[in-house]
């Protein structure tokens, strides 16, 4: 319950801006009851990003099954979806947490992190079969860091119009002209 909540917090307010009263408070515990679980808000940010980062690559295994026709076009339309944008505490971590993973002097941290970016890259590479004529020659890494920065861009601008516009954008530039409806 406790890792769950600090999971969704740190994707949300990053990990400076979380404290552990406030994760301590979101599990619906009190902040005495901390110590006796954790050795420290460090071992908890650790704990909660390799939970996120479980959850995210086990709903995108669970969606690319239900869309075996196009799943590169599915972990595309996934990751630069209005959800995901408008709902970071339940996203990948890499646009919500990267900035403060390098940041980090935790070895345990960047792991998880080197981790997710690598089941980014294996995916991508295991897809690459599937992608649209002229864009299978693109490289895992260029599709994954256009897709990351997409989605910290969308969540920083203040107009909806151009947020969606950069989603779409992305869609389009990795997996071709967009099936989706548009808005």
């Amino acid at each position: 319950m406790v890792i769950e909540a600090a999971a969704r917090l740190l994707r949300e307010r990053g990990l400076e801006g979380t404290g552990v009263a406030d994760i301590m408070e979101a599990a619906g515990l009190t902040h005495g009851g901390f110590y006796r679980n954790f050795t420290s808000k460090d071992d908890l940010a650790t704990l909660a990003t390799g939970r996120a980062a479980s959850t995210m690559k086990a709903a995108i295994i669970d969606g690319l099954a239900q869309l075996p026709d196009e799943p590169f076009r599915a972990l595309v339309e996934h990751y630069m979806s209005h959800n995901h944008r408008e709902n970071p505490g339940s996203g990948c971590i890499l646009p919500a947490l990267a900035a403060d993973a390098a940041r980090s002097d935790s070895p345990a941290l960047r792991a998880i992190f080197t981790a997710v970016v690598q089941d980014y890259l294996d995916q991508l590479t295991a897809l690459a079969s599937t992608m649209p004529e002229g864009l299978g020659k693109r490289h895992p890494g260029a599709i994954l860091s256009e897709m990351v920065g997409a989605v910290i861009l969308s969540r920083v601008v203040a107009n909806d119009e151009m947020a969606n516009f950069l989603l779409d954008a992305v869609v389009t530039d990795i997996a071709g002209a967009s099936k989706r409806p548009a808005g």
